[in-house]
């Protein structure tokens, strides 16, 4: 079954792929698959923060881009070209069948028109959610980052504080060693928990420790594992 997708490099397209991504860890399926690196490629550069589904989703593939690819076959997602307005792009549901490309009445508008079944089922939840009062609970992964100085003369445990000076909601240091490179330098590598819809790991090492006065001390940081706990 081939699926379609709407132009995720829109405002509106990325608003239905959040919201999309609401209750799915993937695009499809229940792990990551080529249908995942197909809205993945299609994306022109990383979401926004406010799109924090998808924010979420990316990172998330992004760490297994780095550590294990992405292998699995999904069911052939089909995503609109962004030079391409999404008035332009007849819906699925509505062409006529086709002896010259029968394969296009398998086609599934994945972000389409909710059914009334759909609908029905999403109040539902969000009335359950409200009964109950709680909040749902947000997935966490366990991440090890390296974390590399400028030379021989950095002082490592300056480094070790500065790492561990940034602190934000959804951020929890864990343990640290030095590993040594060569040269008489050695890395830190240390080990940091997170809630995934509150801490992104690349926003963290772009914006906190590879800038002032982190920067100081820190060459360069590095993703060694990120694993879902």
């Amino acid at each position: 079954m081939a699926v379609v997708s709407s132009n995720v490099n829109s405002e509106a397209g990325l608003q239905k792929l959040n919201d999309y991504l609401l209750t799915r860890s993937y695009i499809t399926g229940y792990q990551a698959s080529k249908d995942d690196m197909a809205v993945f490629t299609a994306l022109s550069s990383a979401p926004s923060s406010s799109y924090v589904n998808v924010t979420r989703w990316y990172d998330h593939i992004s760490a297994l881009l780095r550590s294990s690819g992405v292998t699995a076959e999904g069911e052939g997602v089909k995503v609109e070209s962004s030079a391409c307005s999404m008035a332009s792009t007849p819906r699925v549901a509505d062409q006529k069948p086709s002896t010259a490309d029968e394969d296009d009445d398998d086609d599934v508008d994945l972000f389409g028109e909710e059914t009334e079944e759909e609908r029905a089922a999403a109040e539902a939840r969000v009335a359950a959610v409200k009964a109950s009062g709680k909040k749902k609970e947000s997935g966490k992964s366990s991440v090890l980052l390296d974390v590399k100085p400028w030379d021989d003369e950095t002082d490592m445990q300056k480094l070790e504080e500065a790492v561990r000076s940034v602190k934000m909601e959804g951020l929890l240091w864990g343990a640290s060693k030095l590993v040594p490179v060569g040269y008489g330098i050695k890395k830190m590598q240390i080990m940091m928990t997170i809630v995934d819809d509150l801490v992104s790991v690349d926003m963290l090492i772009e914006d906190h420790l590879c800038t002032e006065p982190a920067n100081e001390y820190i060459q360069s940081c590095d993703i060694v594992a990120f694993n879902k706990i």
